[in-house]
């Protein structure tokens, strides 16, 4: 959240952080995730067009003269083909919905045989395939065609309270992929009365099973928790810089800071879950 009009990329638009529209700077971030923990990896500030047209404007905020406007899922699929190319190994790429209805980002991925699990809306355009190719549909219509015994309740991961259970189901779509990946379209439900669902467009390997996809969908709050520590114990938030440089600087700390964290708790876990179980002595032990 800022204050003025002189910070770079600052303007009236939506911020997560606050849930609506309000003046802001808007980072497009890139995570890491892992059995043992999770770090943000990349950053790039969002220029909104405002600021783009405006290259005397982008000039006192230190912007360089080759940086022009992307929409936030390019930039995305700019920093996630970047990881790739650097040799990250990645099971499955994750997004939320924003990027989830990019298709460029999507075929990006297909054309590398990268798995993904990327959310979308509800309304999210479709076509039904097969011999209804043409028909048009969206993930809440195709949800409200399954069965009760379709639903099958899984752990979308851990949370404060114990695991997270959901019920899920999913449709396979009708396309065909080179090496044999299948795509989906993965459905979560709450247990609630509401019944909320939330609908995921999905590339996966052959023979990935609900079990899989509905615990990958879940690694995605991982991005979450790193916002949250990097906010809360790191002033991921707190920059006052108002420079282009200034800002990535201030992320760029942040992060190497969080990463080092990451490494840490990492180590933790990994020397706790690499201990033999104790196990109760054969004979009475007197004290």
């Amino acid at each position: 959240m800022k204050k003025g009009d002189r910070s770079a990329g600052v303007a009236r638009q939506y911020s997560g952080t606050a849930g609506r529209i309000e003046n802001s700077q808007v980072g497009v971030f890139l995570a890491y995730a892992s059995r043992y923990g999770q770090a943000l990896v990349d950053r790039r500030l969002y220029l909104p067009e405002s600021w783009t047209r405006d290259r005397a404007r982008c000039a006192r905020a230190s912007i360089p003269e080759m940086v022009e406007f992307a929409t936030k899922p390019k930039m995305a699929r700019a920093m996630v083909e970047a990881a790739l190319d650097a040799g990250v190994p990645c099971a499955y790429v994750l997004g939320d919905a924003v990027y989830g209805a990019d298709s460029s980002l999507r075929r990006m991925l297909e054309a590398r045989e990268q798995p993904y699990v990327l959310a979308v809306r509800g309304a999210h355009f479709m076509r039904r395939g097969g011999d209804r190719l043409f028909e048009e549909t969206s993930p809440e219509e195709l949800a409200s065609e399954f069965e009760p015994d379709d639903w099958v309740c899984h752990a979308a991961g851990e949370g404060a309270k114990g695991p997270r259970l959901y019920d899920w189901a999913r449709i396979r779509r009708p396309w065909t992929s080179k090496g044999g990946f299948e795509h989906w379209l993965l459905v979560r439900r709450k247990r609630s009365t509401s019944g909320e669902k939330a609908y995921y467009l999905v590339f996966a390997p052959p023979g990935s099973s609900l079990a899989e996809l509905a615990a990958v969908a879940g690694l995605r709050w991982a991005i979450e928790e790193c916002f949250e520590r990097a906010k809360d114990d790191l002033g991921l938030d707190h920059c006052e810089a108002r420079s282009w440089h200034g800002w990535h600087r201030h992320m760029s700390l942040c992060m190497a800071a969080l990463a080092f964290l990451s490494k840490l708790s990492a180590d933790l876990r990994r020397s706790a879950w690499s201990k033999p179980n104790e196990t109760s002595p054969k004979e009475p032990i007197a004290a």
